[in-house]
């Protein structure tokens, strides 16, 4: 049974924020009122070192809290990483996992994002799996060979499909002001909930929120988020000031 898909905005602070910039998450549990959680489920995704110091913040506002990364173990001798069950310690209920930047810089396989959900899923974490292809290969006709292979190698095939975020962000968008065309954006959505259909089970991608990502700003999300298989955002440089990300928020007044 597929039920109606709740939105979802979800801010990644990336390698950005400081104590002081706490009083960006105060001044967005303010901005975040009845209307607007009626229509969406808000999600902050801070470096880690903040993480405890904004749950108390985000718990009075309903707003959730995540991680931009974990281990694929739960404990063990890995030093300068962070383990799922230390995110929800912390109080995260989310974390971002295959981030094109991780992918990029650090070198991480599908084998290994699949590896890093099932460890958020262990420790009560619902993993937010990102996939999207670059300009290059989406230049020369393999946008959805790419994504299409990312999704069956890094979504855990029994999941539950209300436990998973899938966000697509193509790479050439990610902080560079290029935005694809909604109809750009549908085609790869209805891909995407397609291949997860089939990696799932018939009916079941129903259920599962697909987020787009890449450039969106508060002039462009209403337009966005209106797209057909967009269940909401995942927002880089807009979501660091309250003003910018409630902005994007808006969309869904």
């Amino acid at each position: 049974m597929t039920v109606p898909r709740r939105p979802l905005l979800a801010g990644n602070w990336k390698m950005n924020g400081l104590r002081a910039s706490l009083a960006q998450i105060e001044l967005i549990a303010a901005g975040f009122d009845g209307a607007l959680r009626e229509n969406l489920d808000l999600l902050i995704c801070p470096p880690a070192t903040l993480l405890a110091s904004a749950s108390a913040i985000a718990a009075s506002a309903r707003i959730a809290l995540g991680g931009q990364d974990c281990h694929s173990k739960a404990t063990g001798a890995h030093t300068g990483d962070i383990s799922a069950q230390m995110l929800a310690d912390a109080g995260a209920a989310y974390v971002i996992v295959g981030h094109s930047e991780r992918r990029a810089d650090h070198g991480e396989s599908d084998g290994l994002i699949q590896a890093k959900a099932r460890a958020a899923l262990a420790a009560g974490l619902t993993p937010i799996i990102c996939v999207g292809e670059t300009r290059e290969q989406r230049e020369a006709g393999e946008a959805e060979t790419i994504v299409g292979g990312q999704i069956a190698g890094s979504v855990p095939q029994d999941i539950a499909p209300e436990r998973l975020v899938l966000a697509y962000e193509p790479v050439w968008a990610i902080g560079t002001g290029l935005t694809p065309t909604p109809s750009d954006v549908a085609q790869m959505h209805g891909f995407a909930r397609a291949r997860v259909d089939a990696l799932l089970g018939a009916g079941k991608a129903g259920n599962v929120r697909i987020l787009y990502g890449g450039s969106v700003k508060p002039s462009n999300a209403t337009e966005l988020m209106r797209v057909a298989d967009v269940d909401g955002a995942l927002v880089g440089g807009a979501s660091l000031l309250a003003c910018d990300f409630l902005g994007i928020g808006a969309a869904y007044r």
